[in-house]
């Protein structure tokens, strides 16, 4: 100590202290009005921002009335850098703590608004936690004395050799970049893989993929795989995409009357059931002369991929109705069968013919099939 410790400086100490506390109450209340108000901003940054810096404010306040309260006493030269030193340690630590969590916020909402889905493309967010947490601890070092540059060459040596441990996890690591960064996939996408899999985008991380099926299950498929594999995005370029129905109608039906009545119940599912295209101009295409009946595709517009076994549903069932009450048949295959009954190979015995549905027409003798071995001769 320079000189004695006086009772006035335990007061301009405790003074100084105190301001310090009182200043971080008052600008964390402050900072809760900031957040209130930033909450009713379209912008999500500032809420971001606000919420980060709620922890800093007061901290630095706090770390202030410290450091006045210190310069007050009569401290020696090295413990007052010694306390000076850890404030600022204190002060670089909580401010590397905010700026990773404002660039992570930040990275994370640009993100979300340009996938246009809840859920997020962590890998960016994970990189830019680390990338920032990382210098923080470098200033951290320099500060407290620590040479940095053996530090430095320590970690790229050893880098080279994690790098070859390592491989599978930054082949997955490089492989999410380049997915994000060429905008084939991102979170809200629905996707099938040429082995399978498809279901909703979750999430994108620096390892894998996870994707969730339509019975809530999720699958967990490695960055590598997912690059390296054909793949259908059913929401790209556009989330609506159209769905074909096969329809079938009887021989002696009119088929300008089954297309006008198809085309009314296709605009009336369109304008009435959720997740339809209400724009939609429907279609009607013939193309088949089957065997018992005339076949065509009738297109439909849905919204996302999800959307399609709704309204299947809805139009076949309203299709069906309506057909019934326009007396339009949709016939069941039925086929004609012809059964020769004989005692042995070559008499014709009786012949019962009968409509069978779903049963090629055809004659055969019975014993006298046509793929029955020869018998051999006496």
């Amino acid at each position: 100590m320079k000189r004695s410790l006086e009772l006035g400086d335990l007061i301009v100490a405790g003074i100084a202290v105190a301001a310090g506390l009182l200043a971080a109450v008052l600008l964390r209340a402050i900072l809760r009005w900031l957040g209130e108000r930033a909450s009713r901003t379209r912008w999500s940054g500032d809420d971001i921002i606000v919420d980060a810096v709620r922890t800093l404010i007061p901290v630095a306040a706090v770390s202030a009335g410290l450091a006045v309260g210190a310069a007050a006493l009569p401290l020696t030269e090295r413990t007052g850098q010694n306390v000076n030193r850890v404030l600022i340690a204190v002060l670089i630590m909580a401010g590397t703590v905010t700026a990773a969590r404002i660039t992570t916020g930040l990275v994370r909402s640009v993100a979300q608004s340009r996938s246009g889905v809840a859920g997020s493309a962590t890998i960016f967010a994970n990189i830019t936690r680390v990338v920032v947490l990382a210098m923080g601890f470098l200033v951290l070092l320099q500060t407290l004395g620590v040479s940095i540059a053996p530090l430095l060459t320590a970690l790229g040596v050893g880098g080279l050799a994690v790098a070859l441990a390592l491989q599978d996890t930054l082949a997955n690591l490089f492989a999410g970049v380049h997915i994000l960064a060429s905008k084939t996939v991102r979170p809200g996408d629905y996707i099938r893989l040429s082995s399978g899999e498809e279901g909703y985008v979750v999430d994108i991380n620096w390892r894998n993929t996870v994707v969730r099926q339509l019975s809530n299950n999720l699958v967990i498929i490695p960055n590598v795989q997912l690059a390296g594999t054909n793949m259908t995005n059913f929401s790209r370029p556009e989330q609506e995409l159209q769905i074909n129905v096969q329809v079938g109608v009887s021989y002696d039906s009119d088929l300008v009357r089954v297309e006008q009545v198809t085309t009314e119940v296709v605009q009336e599912v369109m304008r009435e059931i959720t997740g339809a295209v209400p724009e939609h101009e429907p279609a009607v295409r013939f193309h088949t002369f089957g065997d018992s009946r005339i076949g065509f595709t009738v297109i439909l517009g849905v919204g996302e991929f999800s959307d399609q076994y709704r309204i299947k549903h809805e139009f076949i069932k309203r299709l069906h109705q309506r057909y019934l009450a326009e007396g339009i048949r949709v016939p069941a295959p039925a086929r004609n069968v012809t059964v020769i009954q004989g005692e042995a190979p070559g008499d014709q015995g009786d012949v019962l013919e009968k409509v069978v549905p779903g049963i090629p027409r055809q004659r055969r003798a019975a014993g006298a099939a046509d793929d029955a071995p020869a018998r051999p001769s006496a």
